[in-house]
């Protein structure tokens, strides 16, 4: 009986798949705005979140005065 070979190359995950598409179909200044633009997504979330939380803090201290 023969022993099924085992694969030498690691089976790309769906991210990695994802990203070799891209890199065919997009130009470099294409994906490079891309990702800045969600990079900027990001950073905007990141703010609100932060706004929310100064907000709330406000809130609580006003509230807390006698």
């Amino acid at each position: 009986m023969q022993a099924t070979p085992v694969r030498a190359t690691a089976i790309p995950s769906f991210t990695d798949a994802l990203r070799a598409v891209e890199s065919l179909l997009m130009s470099n200044g294409q994906r490079t705005a891309r990702r800045n633009a969600w990079t900027s997504v990001l950073e905007d979330r990141r703010r609100a979140k932060d706004r929310v939380e100064a907000q709330r803090v406000l809130e609580q201290s006003f509230t807390a005065r006698p």
